[in-house]
């Protein structure tokens, strides 16, 4: 469903948050998370500017699609693999949950298999729904091929909260990456990227557009020497932005086809390790780890003589270990 609002004088020169606020009722923070994830148009163009000046005679439209859950209403979730998903931690705020590889977060144009939302949904959760519909409760997605640790909102408040965190740097993530060629070094990736322009699917350095920046850790190298797992810290969250960085200095995930991996594996070796926020509403600092699926896991015992689940990392540790490679 679109909602659209004509600009009368009264808004002419003022911000498009401002204005959207009144116009909408919803607070300033909600209308803020709208206008970031692309929920809004001027005159037909998309926006991602809070700060946008509106026009007299503007017309600016919000989408709030409806989805259509009629073609997974009698999806048997319980039979397929993608939805083993595994609680972490719950409350009435929020759900952190380890994703499946091979889950997709939400609906799109594009996908035509039922989503974690989806999911989320058959199980009667209660969801924050801020922003796009089909979006309810998502602070923010792992691409369809990673896996690990992800936090669902269950309200407003807490969304807003922890998309503060998000912007704040507050809320992160350490990733585990199986890669298939080690590093020389601990080195840290600041190069902007955007859509391949070869590749519309793909991201890439060769066409700079957002900032982005990633450190990566050498963490254990292969019994054969070829391989080797690191450890990824963001400071930014762009799409593919671990892959696409790896890919500009010529290393691949193990399984990672679409960044160039030419082996054999088609399950992406990518997981999200380590999750750590504030709790939405008490505050408290929190970390939570989500522990590797079967495939992952005996990859890792096959090849590395480490344990595979990461259980003595702690959050201090793993901080330290990236003093110095910033």
């Amino acid at each position: 469903m679109l909602k659209k609002y004509k600009i009368d004088e009264k808004f002419a020169n003022i911000r498009l948050d401002i204005s959207l606020c009144e116009l909408t009722g919803h607070s300033r923070n909600q209308v803020k998370i709208a206008i970031n994830n692309g929920f809004v148009a001027i005159n037909g163009v998309k926006t991602t500017k809070p700060s946008a000046r509106l026009v007299y005679q503007d017309e600016v439209v919000i989408e709030t699609v409806e989805k259509d859950i009629k073609d997974t209403g009698n999806f048997e979730f319980k039979n397929d693999a993608k939805f083993d998903i595994k609680t972490i931690y719950e409350d009435e705020f929020m759900l952190i949950i380890n994703k499946p590889c091979g889950l997709i977060i939400h609906d799109a144009p594009t996908v035509h298999e039922p989503t974690l939302v989806d999911w989320l949904r058959h199980k009667n959760i209660s969801l924050s729904t801020l922003g796009n519909e089909i979006r309810h409760g998502i602070v923010h997605r792992l691409d369809k091929g990673t896996s690990g640790a992800m936090v669902v909102a269950k309200t407003n408040k807490a969304h807003e909260n922890l998309s503060a965190q998000l912007e704040n740097k507050t809320m992160g993530r350490f990733y585990v990456a199986v890669i298939d060629r080690p590093l020389k070094d601990d080195i840290v990736i600041d190069k902007p990227i955007g859509r391949d322009r070869n590749n519309r699917i793909k991201m890439s350095v060769c066409n700079p557009q957002r900032e982005s920046k990633t450190a990566f850790k050498k963490f254990a190298t292969s019994i054969d020497e070829t391989k080797e797992i690191v450890l990824c810290k963001l400071y930014t969250g762009r799409t593919h932005q671990i892959r696409a960085h790896l890919n500009h200095i010529n290393r691949h995930i193990i399984g990672d086809k679409l960044y160039n991996f030419k082996g054999k594996n088609d399950k992406i070796h990518l997981h999200a390790f380590m999750l750590y926020l504030n709790h939405p509403n008490s505050g408290e600092k929190m970390t939570y780890k989500a522990r590797f699926d079967d495939e992952l896991d005996s990859y890792i015992r096959e090849n590395f003589n480490i344990r595979s689940d990461f259980e003595k990392i702690n959050d201090d540790d793993i901080d330290d270990m990236f003093d110095g490679i910033e």
